[in-house]
């Protein structure tokens, strides 16, 4: 039985699976404004999926506080300065679920794991909403 057991281990130690996280969140963030995707399995997807999601949000709010939080967890200025300036922006008007998991027919070549394409969400500004004029 599960009970009370949190979290993944994805058969790694504590700072391989700390080093996937980056790295996936790293790679998801450089594709940002390109494909804006990344194929993985979807087990290390739903595995980072809460961390990325949880960094979209620290970074919609432009703080130094948040700014330096950024830095600790991703060690990298330049991906930092992009998720503050692009990618926190663009979701400032979305109260979550910033990531989608979407997964695809092919299989990974070594192992036949089960792939998905990994990646932001695309909000379709939508249309203006026909306004109904009374006729009364």
């Amino acid at each position: 039985m599960r009970h009370r057991v949190h979290g993944r281990k994805l058969n790694r130690s504590t700072t391989n699976r700390q080093s996937l996280q980056r790295n996936m969140a790293r790679s998801l963030f450089l594709s940002f404004g390109a494909k804006e995707h990344i194929i993985t399995t979807r087990e290390k997807a739903k595995f980072v999926q809460p961390f990325v999601e949880k960094l979209i949000t620290l970074a919609k709010e432009k703080t130094l506080h948040n700014y330096r939080r950024g830095m600790q967890i991703l060690r990298d200025k330049t991906l930092v300065k992009k998720l503050f300036e692009e990618i926190g922006p663009r979701y400032q008007n979305r109260a979550g679920g910033y990531t989608r998991v979407i997964r695809i027919q092919r299989r990974r070549l070594g192992d036949r794991a089960s792939q998905v394409l990994f990646g932001f969400v695309r909000d379709v500004e939508a249309a203006p909403a026909a306004v109904v004029e009374d006729k009364v």
